[in-house]
């Protein structure tokens, strides 16, 4: 099997709503971007993938750097792919879509989900609902009856405003009116914040510390990016010191990130992301590294429907994952609108778990009237 055409295309799909992020202080999200994928092959197979985008970064990228080094090649050869696609990305940001593609084209040849293909550890994962937007503490019960009458058995809060007292009350509340019924987590965001965004106030290791207390003695599971990126000492002390777990790494790339992160004891849950950090079988030696550690390895995967199933064939892969990050903030973030570009939507049972697609490949398919309503007219300039 050849490799024939590499094809990109921008998508700029509608939310359903105004969505206020807490990664993006101070602005207004309408839209979500993305960069599809598509590679196709002599076999008459299609393998397709998606990365997060801003712009047209991503389809002049991959047509200047990759679509000409691909073409003619086979796509069951990710191994040397990879090399071309990590050189790649220190030009034009997040490339593991074309890998996503790969493993595509190789679970649909062989007639499996990717994840059996991987050992196949999991057919189901417990989800968790990732909010995107802090609330006051009366909405945020209100919400928190609300997902879990939809299933949910467990929550993922977002801080970010300046007074934690503040956020911790959110918590109490929701611990208050759900009593155990349901698992809590948060995310403060503390590692960084997109480009454009608005003023924020940003936490030292004292205000992470007092937090971590706090959130322990209300039984949440785990503090979430509690600390800059690369300020790794103090995530080093917080992580040793900490009475409950600290997750991170969403956004750090290259195996050689994890390993240092792993090595220097920055987090108790490791959380790459295969849109964001690395390819899904690259990401899946990082998980193999933390658990020869100790350590969990859960996915972030806030990017697309595309990316979040992704990250599920390689969670449904792993012996030390265990949860599926389940973005989803009505009335603005729905799985309407995460998912809008493909057919099947993913969602959660009465139980609060997914079941992991049984179609061969990432197990998806584009609509493909969606990819010709929200795809944008692109001139790729001869460069």
């Amino acid at each position: 099997m050849k490799i024939t055409a590499v094809e990109a295309t921008l998508l700029k799909v509608p939310l359903d709503g105004p969505l206020r992020p807490t990664w993006n202080p101070g602005v207004v999200h309408q839209h979500t971007y993305l960069t599809l994928l598509q590679i196709h092959t002599d076999a008459g197979i299609t393998g397709v993938g998606a990365g997060p985008a801003t712009g047209f970064e991503g389809v002049v990228g991959v047509h200047h750097f990759l679509a000409g080094s691909l073409i003619g090649k086979d796509p069951f050869a990710t191994e040397r792919h990879i090399k071309l696609i990590r050189s790649a990305s220190v030009r034009i940001g997040w490339t593991w879509m074309v890998e996503m593609a790969l493993w595509d084209i190789i679970g649909k040849a062989a007639g499996l989900p990717v994840y059996k293909l991987w050992g196949g550890y999991a057919d189901r994962v417990k989800a968790y609902a990732s909010l995107a937007e802090t609330r006051a503490p009366e909405k945020a019960v209100e919400d928190a009856w609300r997902l879990y009458e939809e299933g949910f058995r467990a929550i993922k809060l977002r801080f970010r405003e300046p007074d934690v007292r503040q956020e911790i009350r959110v918590v109490e509340a929701i611990r208050s009116a759900l009593g155990d019924r349901i698992d809590l987590m948060v995310d403060a965001n503390q590692a960084e914040v997109m480009p454009g965004s608005g003023d924020y106030f940003v936490w030292d290791y004292f205000i992470a510390m007092d937090v971590a207390r706090a959130l322990k003695d209300l039984g949440v599971l785990w503090l979430e990016e509690p600390l800059p990126r690369y300020d790794l000492d103090n995530l080093a002390r917080l992580t040793e010191r900490s009475p409950l777990p600290i997750a991170g790494g969403e956004l750090n790339r290259g195996l050689h990130e994890f390993k240092l992160l792993i090595e220097r004891g920055c987090y108790h849950i490791l959380q790459g992301d295969a849109a964001f950090s690395e390819g899904m079988f690259q990401l899946r030696k990082a998980a193999a590294i933390a658990e020869a550690f100790g350590r969990q390895f859960i996915p972030h995967t806030w990017s697309n429907g595309i990316g979040l199933r992704a990250n599920l064939q390689v969670i449904a892969s792993l012996p030390n994952a265990g949860w599926l990050e389940f973005p989803y903030d009505p009335p603005a973030w729905t799985v309407q609108a995460r998912d809008r570009m493909l057919l099947d939507p993913l969602t959660i049972d009465p139980d609060g778990y997914v079941t992991v697609p049984q179609k061969p490949g990432l197990g998806f398919e584009l609509d493909p009237d969606a990819v010709k309503r929200y795809g944008l007219a692109i001139h790729i300039p001869n460069i």
